[in-house]
């Protein structure tokens, strides 16, 4: 059965800007570096037609200043995660420091029409019912790929193997961003094809979704 295209986007600030990796049917298709939201938007739409984009940024902002659900129930499991501000402290830090996540929230907004936010997982074995975006973390994934062991300082060759694993032509992936957004396409497949997924969090504050992983067969959250 043919999934289609799917896409995982690694989001940096306004300077390092955004990676994006796209899978046809599991496997790799193409890549795309830009700082612009709009072109990235343009490409994932229109080019690669992707039915499920995989976003690598909080989808929602802390609503009072403390973790969202999503994150407490990630560091809850033992999976280190930032913890999200409220809009105010995003917009009004000095340095700005949490500029990628501004940067997420415009990419969000800029998919809506086409891509709605996921707001609960499919039944377990369906695919995706049309198209869509969500949240993933790239540290949560490879965790639970790797039954609970996820090294920080091993990161580029954990998530690498798990890519390879997966079958994925992993030569044209040169940088840790794009290795993390192809991590991301990754679990996008997986939704778009049906494989057991957890969400973590409630949707009114966003959810982070993960491959179920080898070792966790008690469903989906």
């Amino acid at each position: 059965m043919s999934i289609g295209t799917t896409i995982g986007i690694d989001v940096g600030g306004a300077r390092k800007g955004f990676h994006a990796v796209a899978l046809r049917d599991g496997a790799y298709a193409a890549q795309l570096a830009t700082a612009d939201v709009q072109q990235l938007s343009h490409w994932c739409v229109h080019q690669m037609q992707a039915q499920v984009i995989a976003i690598d940024a909080p989808c929602r902002w802390s609503s009072n200043g403390r973790a969202r659900p999503c994150e407490r129930e990630l560091m809850q499991q033992g999976i280190w995660c930032f913890a999200s501000p409220t809009l105010e402290v995003a917009s009004e830090h000095p340095s700005n420091y949490y500029g990628w996540m501004l940067q997420g929230e415009e990419l969000y907004q800029e998919l809506e029409a086409s891509h709605p936010l996921l707001s609960a997982l499919p039944p377990p074995g369906l695919p995706a019912s049309g198209p869509a975006c969500f949240e993933t973390f790239p540290h949560a994934i490879t965790w639970h790929l790797r039954g609970g062991n996820a090294a920080a300082r091993q990161k580029r060759l954990q998530r690498r193997a798990l890519l390879e694993q997966a079958g994925i032509d992993t030569a044209a992936l040169t940088s840790i961003d794009l290795i993390d957004a192809a991590l991301c396409a990754l679990t996008a497949h997986y939704l778009a094809s049906g494989r057991p997924c957890r969400a973590y969090g409630e949707p009114a504050s966003g959810l982070i979704v993960v491959p179920q992983g080898p070792d966790w067969s008690d469903g989906a959250a």
